[in-house]
């Protein structure tokens, strides 16, 4: 039987509350939001936190709103409430594609985003979906608040810029006109960690394209991004020969390695083609944006969450860093048996905004 080792445990009552008690216990404290990999990493013993401080009851960071040109989502959301807002589905869509192929039910019901980010796995969907889309990341601590790149924000596998006595507290999208995203992504099986994923975010002017965001995850992508293939895009006219060569130079720029997923160059190559196919479906939005004369949620609009559930929708946070756990080497099918997830489900997800290690912090 998988028995954790001796914890103690420490409820935050307040964010305050929070970084009073990751001061006070120090950097052996882990925080405790969805706990869907935590836990199964402390039963394995790979994390042997000696504090647990459990945030759940921090509503005031549970929450999507626009306001001052930014979508802005705390870091205690639930991924099942991000898939079930309005505001974030009309801003960008891309989070809504990513969203449907993240855990299933039971982990989106409980899983957060902060905790996903903040576990820092090198499979982790929504970092390249932030990357693409340029995010930002609010970092609260004892000296006041900071703000950090999503592009900066992992140092590394299952490393982040958060310091001990820090916690993720909010994340920032800016609102631009005239855009559109997407999200493809290639499993094994459902359920399954990516092979590889691809998110795209494009804004046009006329035919051409202005700016473009392209992550990727899964492939060793510098900072779950395609900065090259990004340069290319910006000038160029949205076709099907710009959206091909991005997919070409995003894969040569990425760094995958062989597992029990497929070999390197497999996986190349699905960086190449599920780049192009996201930019083809955020051309394709973009358009009917337009079409639709681009309406948008009202600045202003606040989602407040309640107890984290959304009735039918949802999930737990799994994912990251257990072994064995949300397709590890040497489950699932064999290369070759993938499928492009469009609503499906992806074991395990979401960790606790505020550590961002694996090994003695971070899940």
């Amino acid at each position: 039987m998988q028995v954790p080792a001796h914890v103690d445990y420490e409820k935050a009552t307040s964010v305050e509350h929070a970084l009073a008690l990751l001061a006070r216990f120090g950097p052996e404290t882990r925080v405790l939001a969805g706990g869907h990999s935590l836990i199964p990493m402390m039963k394995l013993r790979l994390a042997q936190p000696g504090t647990l401080v459990d945030i759940n009851g921090l509503s005031e960071l549970s929450y999507i709103t626009v306001t001052e040109g930014e979508l802005r989502i705390g870091a205690l959301t639930r991924h099942a409430q991000l898939l079930a807002s309005a505001a974030a589905g009309a801003h960008f869509p891309i989070l809504h594609d990513a969203e449907q192929v993240i855990a299933d039910p039971v982990v989106r019901n409980w899983g957060t985003i902060g905790g996903s980010l903040c576990q820092a796995d090198p499979s982790e969907d929504l970092s390249a979906a932030f990357a693409a889309l340029q995010a930002s990341m609010l970092i609260q601590g004892p000296a006041g608040s900071r703000i950090v790149p999503a592009r900066e924000f992992h140092t590394g596998p299952y490393e982040t810029v958060v310091a001990s006595a820090e916690l993720l507290a909010e994340i920032r999208i800016p609102v631009r006109p005239g855009g559109g995203s997407a999200y493809q992504k290639v499993g094994r099986r459902v359920g399954d960690w990516p092979v590889c994923a691809a998110g795209a975010a494009i804004w046009l002017s006329g035919d051409t394209i202005t700016a473009a965001g392209i992550g990727l995850t899964a492939v060793g992508a510098p900072s779950f991004a395609a900065a090259e293939a990004e340069d290319f895009l910006r000038g160029a006219p949205a076709t099907e020969a710009s959206f091909r060569r991005a997919g070409q130079i995003a894969a040569e720029h990425c760094h995958p390695v062989s597992d029990q997923r497929g070999p390197a160059d497999y996986k190349r190559h699905l960086a190449s083609e599920l780049t192009s196919r996201a930019l083809a479906v955020a051309l394709r939005r973009a358009q009917e944006r337009e079409l639709a004369g681009d309406q948008q949620p009202a600045q202003g609009e606040d989602e407040r969450q309640g107890d984290g559930r959304v009735p039918g929708r949802g999930g737990v946070p799994g994912r990251g860093g257990a072994p064995g756990k949300g397709g590890a080497p040497g489950k699932g099918g064999p290369p070759g048996k993938e499928r492009v997830q469009g609503k499906g489900r992806v074991p395990g997800k979401g960790q606790e905004p505020g550590k961002g290690r694996a090994g003695p912090r971070g899940a």
